[in-house]
C-alpha cells in the first residue's frame, strides 16, 4: 500500500475520468458528487441520473481502477441525482454525446 497520497493527486486522477459515451468527464457531468480522503482510504460518491443505468458498474470501475493503481483503498457509494442535477446532466449529455447514432 502506498504512503499517504495527497488529496490533490486523488482528485486529479478522478477529474480525468471520462464518460464512455459522452465527451465529458464524470466530474463535469456531476456524476462525481463527493470525494473523501483519509490517509490511504478514499471514499467516492457517484450520483447517477437514474437508479438502474446500464453502465453503472462500468462507471464505478472507471473511477475505482485508476485510484487502486495509486495504492489506495477505494470505497464507492452510489446515489441518484435530484431533478435539477438530472436536468443538467441530460443537457450536457445532449450537447456532448459521442455514442453511436
Amino acid at each position: 500500500m502506498a504512503e499517504n497520497i495527497p488529496e490533490e493527486k486523488i482528485r486529479k486522477v478522478i477529474a480525468q475520468v471520462k464518460h464512455s459515451a459522452i465527451d465529458s468527464t464524470l466530474v463535469d457531468l456531476g456524476i462525481v458528487k463527493e470525494v473523501t480522503v483519509k490517509g490511504n482510504n478514499v471514499s467516492v460518491t457517484l450520483a447517477f441520473p437514474f437508479a438502474n443505468i446500464p453502465i453503472k458498474d462500468y462507471l464505478i470501475m472507471s473511477v475505482r481502477v485508476p485510484l487502486e493503481r495509486l495504492g489506495v483503498k477505494v470505497k464507492v457509494k452510489t446515489t441518484v441525482m435530484n431533478q435539477e442535477e438530472t436536468e443538467r446532466f441530460l443537457a450536457m449529455e445532449e450537447k456532448h454525446w459521442k455514442g453511436s447514432t
